[in-house]
């Protein structure tokens, strides 16, 4: 666990670059379209939660990676005209369980869960739209 928030700096700038080298040469948009914009959505929110660094606060990053990773399922649901409603409902769980965690164990407060909730939800949200 990183308290301070300078030492979030560094991890989050090497998960943008390693983003952004699986997006430009392995995950390629004529190879895998749906992982590429997930992936793109997991950089845009990286990089947000770097800026939010900047201004000083600090950003639930488990709660952002678990909301986007649901929104992600959802999304292939959709495009696949598939029903994961097992698969949609164990993840929305999970997004319990684990702002729950974050707070019992006092590592966030309600506003940096949310903020995480937010930062890994609207960036899939919106790239969703480009692939569906």
């Amino acid at each position: 666990m990183a308290p301070l928030l300078s030492e979030r700096k560094i991890p989050l700038l090497i998960q943008s670059f390693l983003l952004i080298l699986l997006v430009r040469k392995s995950i390629t948009l004529e190879r895998y379209p749906e992982l590429h914009f997930f992936l793109l959505g997991a950089l845009l929110s990286a990089l947000i939660a770097l800026l939010f660094l900047f201004v000083k606060t600090k950003v639930s990053l488990h709660m952002m990676g678990i909301s986007a990773l649901t929104i992600f399922v959802f999304g292939l649901s959709l495009h696949y005209h598939t029903q994961n409603i097992f698969a949609i409902t164990f993840l929305i769980l999970i997004n319990g369980l684990v702002a729950s965690s974050r707070l019992v164990m006092k590592a966030h407060t309600f506003k940096e869960l949310i903020i995480g909730l937010f930062l890994g939800s609207i960036p899939q949200m919106l790239l969703l739209y480009l692939w569906l």
